[in-house]
């Protein structure tokens, strides 16, 4: 627990690093494919420069609207000139596109190039269906960092959604997972759109549901509207879908990389350092005052969420042991 908390202080030392990743370097040169956005930019304007559309930006960015930040970083599909020792397999890799987007785009009749050639490398599309924008990690790392936002994020909030739990899920129908949920948020909540930011799948997929610019609506004191939206206006809600109680679903373990991941990813961005008041779990909180109540829940209305087997437990100790650490550790192996 002393190595735990040292290696704690020494990483908020690095906060005030910059967590962006660079821009990415193709094996022939220095021509970018990530467009950093300026005063005045539209995503019309930036279209015309690379030579490609709004719609195909925007698929390529997830990208839900057509409002841009200034700071904000889109991947565009730069012309690229093949040296010596390329392939469209190494070219694909280093600028965020396939070997089938690369050959259809440049209407290649074969895998074969040739130094001195110019290639269109077009970025891959996220999948996206209205507002839900569905990642793996890595691509959900680099979203994320991509994007300014506009709203001050203080703490994050840790959940499992019970209900659905994994025999809902078929292994392709996240969309149709969110949507319900989103229906019910609407319908019998009343609440404007489905309650969460973001929701983690037992595949290790993520997805972005409500705008993370808009605070999360819900979850806490319900008896108490204006001490939620105290609670919530700084908050980012995650949704892991699965009942992760004890005797409930066995977590994959490609869902708890993600939930470790996002977690992490989302401290380096808001300048968060993993304790109980930055990621904080619905356990914690009373469901009808708001009032924190952490492991005091004796006389409380609280929820097990989000689990009683969530990462060894849903308590502080619990916490502090098996999840932080791991939250810690995987920030430090991104900044290598």
């Amino acid at each position: 627990m002393r190595k735990f908390w040292v290696s704690l202080l020494c990483f908020i030392l690095l906060l005030a690093m910059n967590v962006a990743p660079a821009s990415v370097s193709a094996a022939g040169g220095d021509f970018r494919n990530i467009y950093d956005v300026k005063a005045g930019d539209t995503l019309w304007g930036v279209s015309v420069k690379y030579g490609t559309t709004v719609e195909e930006i925007k698929a390529s960015n997830g990208l839900v609207s057509d409002l841009l930040l200034v700071g904000q970083r889109l991947w565009v599909p730069p012309m690229y000139e093949v040296v010596a020792g390329d392939t469209l397999w190494k070219i694909a890799a280093a600028y965020n596109s396939t070997v089938p987007l690369i050959v259809t785009t440049n209407g290649l009749s074969s895998d074969l190039i040739m130094v001195g050639q110019k290639l269109k490398i077009p970025q891959k599309r996220l999948a996206m269906q209205g507002q839900y924008i569905l990642m793996t990690r890595d691509e959900f790392k680099d979203w994320l960092f991509h994007n300014r936002f506009t709203r001050k994020m203080g703490k994050i909030q840790e959940h499992h959604t019970y209900q659905p739990s994994y025999k809902s899920f078929n292994g392709s129908n996240h969309f149709g997972l969110l949507k319900g949920m989103e229906e019910y948020h609407v319908h019998e909540m009343k609440w404007k759109t489905i309650s969460q930011n973001l929701t983690t799948f037992p595949d290790g997929k993520v997805a972005v549901c409500r705008p993370i610019n808009m605070a999360p609506e819900g979850s806490f004191a319900f008896q108490n509207p204006a001490v939620r939206d105290e609670i919530e206006s700084d908050s980012l809600t995650i949704e892991n879908v699965g009942n992760f109680d004890q005797g409930g679903d066995g977590m994959t373990e490609a869902q708890r990389e993600t939930i470790v991941t996002v977690a992490a990813v989302l401290s380096m961005k808001f300048g968060l350092a993993p304790s109980v008041d930055t990621i904080t779990y619905h356990h914690w909180w009373d469901m009808n005052t708001g009032e924190r109540v952490l492991d005091n829940s004796s006389g409380h209305s609280v929820k097990t969420c989000p689990g009683t087997g969530f990462f060894g437990g849903n308590s502080t100790e619990s916490a502090r042991t098996n999840f932080y650490p791991l939250v810690l550790r995987k920030m430090q192996e991104l900044r290598q």
